[in-house]
């Protein structure tokens, strides 16, 4: 913004000189020519502010719109992947399994209670009551209408929204934390692809954002291959807005 004011102010001081300038030196039959050019240059001038302003602002604006339903996406596959983890022990490595789970795989219903029964204890000689937990199967439900309930859109989250053709890149893997084999797995998307029509400045100015205000880094993603971890690199304001 200090960049601009002064900017603003040089054109202005610019100006004034070379209208007095022309006033004082120019022949009276170039003046009108003089002052068109002048009037022209000015013009360009005041559309080089305005965009200057107002092109951040539909960035930003642009940006928000579309991360927001990147975002989204990404939180369906976030619980179809939490699903195939709970189903099948592990993450999907690619789409095409991951789809295909979602449209055939079921949950399995259970209740369990607190229960308890005698045994014979050897040490003291007598039936003491021994705790224990009972699991009862009520049943299996879809997990594709336990998330999607009758929406299809999970047959197309693998394409990334605002960007024709392109996909999100999904990876799942098996990492050792303190001995225990964990599953886990990430999906992303290139802000460059999201925001390729616009202002290449503007884009090199995102990719290097560091905010807890802001979507970090070159990349939209959630989870993560080198820690065990489901959450998204958003910040809550596009929670707030799902929710919304």
């Amino acid at each position: 913004m200090i960049k601009l004011i002064l900017i603003v102010i040089g054109i202005v001081i610019f100006t004034i000189a070379m209208v007095m300038l022309i006033d004082k030196f120019l022949p009276q039959k170039m003046k009108p020519v003089v002052s068109i050019v002048l009037g022209l240059l000015s013009i360009v001038f005041a559309y080089l502010i305005y965009q200057s302003i107002t092109g951040p602002i539909r960035f930003q604006e642009v940006k928000e719109e579309r991360y927001a339903k990147v975002i989204n996406t990404l939180k369906d596959i976030r619980l179809a992947q939490e699903a195939h983890k709970s189903v099948q022990g592990k993450y999907a490595k690619d789409f095409k399994s991951l789809i295909s789970f979602v449209e055939v795989a079921e949950y399995t219903i259970t209740t369990q209670k607190d229960s308890s029964f005698m045994r014979f204890n050897k040490g003291f000689g007598i039936d003491m009551p021994v705790d224990t937990v009972v699991v009862d199967t009520l049943g299996v439900r879809s997990v594709r209408d336990s998330i999607f309930k009758k929406d299809n859109r999970y047959k197309s989250m693998m394409n990334i929204p605002g960007a024709p053709g392109k996909t999100f890149e999904m990876k799942a893997d098996i990492i050792d934390k303190g001995g225990y084999k964990a599953p886990v797995y990430e999906v992303k998307a290139a802000k460059s692809l999201l925001l390729a029509d616009q202002p290449k400045d503007l884009l090199s100015r995102e990719n290097a954002q560091n905010s807890v205000e802001e979507v970090n880094g070159a990349h939209i993603t959630v989870g993560s291959l080198v820690q065990v971890s489901t959450s998204g690199n958003w910040p809550p304001i596009y929670d707030r807005k799902s929710d919304n």
